[in-house]
């Protein structure tokens, strides 16, 4: 894919795809819902759709098209894996979207685990309903690591610049559905799970007990949280009895825009580490 072309495509593929998804999901939500809001979306859309568009902008002025760019460098240079392999095109695309896949897994596990990552992944889980708005907020610093993040990834992989345009738009789809409140029958679920992570899975993760936070991280192929332990098919209480969000976060006015934004300098933490410790009250 030439230079430009790949570089001028990303954004208009991005919102396309954004856009399509996002109103797709929010209609299956409308007409199946899982659960039972506990705030009206005028109370959280806003300023999750705000967030949002804070993270659009400060991606677009420090990092316009990073990891596509990334990539063309690394295949201009031989860098990474797959240019040492001797590969058919499309297959070095689906191992590279397999392997990117894998690499947000662990990036995931990372913010868990360290506590100044913590600070800015728990606005993600502070939210206090869990639908399609909730897979779109993430606090812009988050943002600007993970790109960093990613493009390491992209770098030592080698992915080509197609692969990673198509896990981008995989990734951000994979994201509004499986954080849908909507309702899949129970079987459709069992074996659809097998293949992608759905929004009962991905519901587990977001649930207000440390156990079930810890568990489930991965974003669109399940697989990860069998092959590496944290897996967990059903949260204790059932969906329809789970809290979800951070018992330290539960105040309606947590869920504005400016709290949103200024969370992560706030002393209390969570705790909801991998480790599972108390943290001090």
């Amino acid at each position: 894919m030439p230079a430009d072309t790949a570089l001028g495509a990303e954004p208009l593929v991005r919102l396309g795809a954004f856009l399509g998804v996002f109103a797709a999901v929010a209609l299956w939500e409308a007409l199946a819902p899982r659960r039972a809001r506990a705030f009206a979306r005028r109370a959280r859309w806003p300023h999750n759709l705000g967030l949002l568009l804070v993270d659009a902008a400060v991606l677009r002025v420090v990092a316009p098209g990073a990891a596509i760019a990334v990539a063309l460098a690394a295949e201009a240079r031989g860098w990474g894996l797959l240019h040492a392999l001797d590969l058919p095109a499309w297959a070095a695309i689906a191992l590279a979207v397999v392997l990117l896949d894998l690499a947000v897994y662990f990036q995931h596990v990372l913010f868990h685990a360290v506590p100044a990552l913590w600070r800015l992944h728990r606005v993600h889980h502070a939210d206090l309903d869990f639908d399609v708005t909730t897979g779109t907020r993430f606090h812009p610093v988050e943002i600007l690591v993970s790109v960093a993040i990613k493009c390491a990834a992209v770098a030592a992989i080698g992915a080509p610049a197609l692969a990673v345009l198509v896990f981008e738009v995989i990734l951000n789809a994979t994201a509004m559905f499986n954080h849908a409140n909507a309702g899949l029958p129970a079987g459709v679920d069992r074996w659809l799970r097998r293949l992608v992570v759905t929004p009962d899975m991905h519901r587990v993760h977001h649930s207000a007990r440390r156990d079930e936070t810890n568990s489930n991280f991965g974003f669109s192929l399940p697989w990860w949280d069998r092959l590496f332990g944290t897996y967990r098919a059903q949260p204790a209480a059932g969906h329809q009895g789970m809290t979800i969000g951070l018992d330290a976060f539960r105040a309606p006015a947590d869920l504005r825009l400016d709290r949103l934004l200024l969370q992560p300098l706030r002393e209390r933490s969570g705790g909801y580490a991998v480790d599972h410790r108390e943290e001090a009250r």
